[in-house]
């Protein structure tokens, strides 16, 4: 009998070899299949957060567009904001200014009243000061000095006697002396007395007395004479004004006035000049007179002027007074002065003044 050779190799071997073989290729398949599904679901994982990232950035970036609309209106509305303001601060600026100016009024209105108030207290004492003197006066009318014409009598003149400050501007030049020439040139060389007796310088006197003693109650006046240069007839008045309730400064302005002697030719501009000094200026000017004037601001070199000078020289007087100040003039009569009436009665159209040439008789 004979021995049979084994062999590893035998078909019971290679079996189980394949058969092991077999079951670690099923493994490995079986293990790779759960791999790439869980790969697979893990890539799914990831796509949706991707996408749900991208919705992210699309809502980011419309959000960025969103706000930067929003930061540019924001800064438009700034730019806007800003002009608004500065309109505001000038007007704040303007108001303030507005408010400045209205309490400086407001102070210079209080100060305004209080001076008043110190007027009526002065005054109240100078009518107890008076007292039979002013029942005296109450009995004599409004008239605040007694003046009496031939017959006591009442005259109508349109003259405008109102306003709060009244100047009387009274020529007293040589030509008042007469109303014609030769008789001018003979009573100029007279002494101060008898120019001062003169017939048509005393009727001059006459008019001033009458404007003076019709002036309205507690009106500020003054009286200023004037030839080739012009002054207040009360000594130490000059550019100040006079009260009508003081006695004193009434009496005593017409009184010095009687004391000058007419000399000297005649400068409106002066006289115009004096007026526009005053502190507050006049609102009405009563002019007694008796022509155009013979010179202006400065001498003459000639001895003679002409027709045209002197209207040359009223011209320029009346540019002073801008045309602002009412002028009511009482013309008297004189020879050689054909243009006067009507220089002085446009005058009284342009100032919305008067005009008169009285009587022999007035007043």
């Amino acid at each position: 009998m004979s021995r049979r050779t084994v062999s590893p190799f035998s078909l019971s071997f290679l079996d189980i070899m394949f058969c092991g073989f077999g079951a670690v290729v099923l493994l490995v398949l079986v293990l790779n299949h759960d791999t790439v599904k869980t790969r697979n679901q893990t890539f799914s994982d990831l796509r949706a957060e991707v996408v749900l990232l991208e919705k992210e950035v699309l809502t980011g970036d419309k959000d960025l567009v969103e706000a930067r609309n929003s930061l540019q209106a924001s800064e438009a509305e700034l730019v806007l904001m800003q002009g608004q303001s500065e309109r505001v601060i000038e007007t704040l600026q303007e108001l303030e200014i507005e408010i400045a100016r209205m309490s400086r009024e407001t102070l210079a209105s209080r100060e305004n009243v209080n001076r008043l108030s110190t007027d009526l207290k002065s005054l109240d004492k100078v009518q107890k000061r008076l007292g039979a003197a002013v029942e005296a006066d109450r009995d004599a009318g409004t008239k605040i000095r007694e003046f009496k014409g031939e017959g006591d009598r009442q005259y109508l003149t349109g003259l405008k006697m109102g306003g709060r400050h009244v100047l009387i501007l009274v020529d007293a030049s040589a030509s008042m002396l007469d109303e014609t020439i030769i008789n001018v040139i003979r009573r100029r060389n007279l002494d101060a007395a008898s120019r001062q007796r003169a017939p048509k310088w005393q009727r001059t006197l006459g008019t001033a007395d009458w404007l003076v003693s019709n002036l309205p109650a507690n009106t500020q006046f003054q009286v200023y004479s004037f030839n080739t240069t012009a002054r207040a007839t009360l000594a130490g008045t000059d550019g100040k004004w006079l009260q009508t309730s003081v006695r004193a400064e009434v009496d005593g302005a017409v009184n010095a006035l009687r004391q000058l002697a007419p000399e000297g030719g005649t400068s409106l501009y002066h006289a115009f000049s004096a007026a526009k000094a005053l502190n507050p200026p006049p609102d009405n000017i009563l002019l007694i007179t008796d022509g155009l004037p013979t010179q202006g601001r400065s001498k003459p070199v000639s001895t003679t002027v002409t027709a045209d000078k002197r209207l040359d020289h009223f011209e320029q007087a009346v540019k002073l007074l801008d045309g602002k100040i009412p002028v009511n003039t009482i013309l008297l009569p004189m020879e050689g002065d054909a243009w006067a009436a009507a220089a002085f009665w446009q005058l009284a159209i342009n100032s919305e003044g008067s005009f008169m040439t009285p009587s022999r008789d007035w007043p």
